[in-house]
């Protein structure tokens, strides 16, 4: 494929339709539908559903929600102490394993 055949050449105007928020647009694009609608200049344009558009996308409409990003710091750093902790009873129990075990070893040679 060269680059003069890499671009669509099909744009036309087509209508994006956010039913959920009774909001649509007329816009060119490649995107292929069956459906058409008219629309508020008298003509027929092909119609293309969508779920979210800025109508209805919590960042468009201020509803996105606040991270409380200092909570996730603390739990992260609770869960890193936790961890080291564990690692710390962990690498004791491997030290006193090790010690047992060269005490036995110790008694086999005698």
């Amino acid at each position: 494929m060269s680059k003069k055949e890499l671009h669509p050449k099909d744009y036309r105007f087509v209508v994006f339709s956010d039913e959920a928020a009774k909001f649509s647009f007329l816009t060119r694009s490649t995107a292929k539908s069956d459906e058409t609608i008219k629309w508020t200049d008298g003509k027929e344009y092909p119609l293309v559903k969508v779920q979210i558009s800025s109508a209805s996308h919590p960042f468009f409409t201020g509803e996105e929600k606040i991270i409380d990003t200092e909570g996730r710091v603390d739990r992260f750093k609770a869960r890193a102490k936790k961890a080291e902790a564990l690692k710390k009873t962990l690498g004791n129990k491997v030290k006193k394993a090790e010690k047992e075990a060269a005490k036995k070893a110790e008694k086999a040679e005698k």
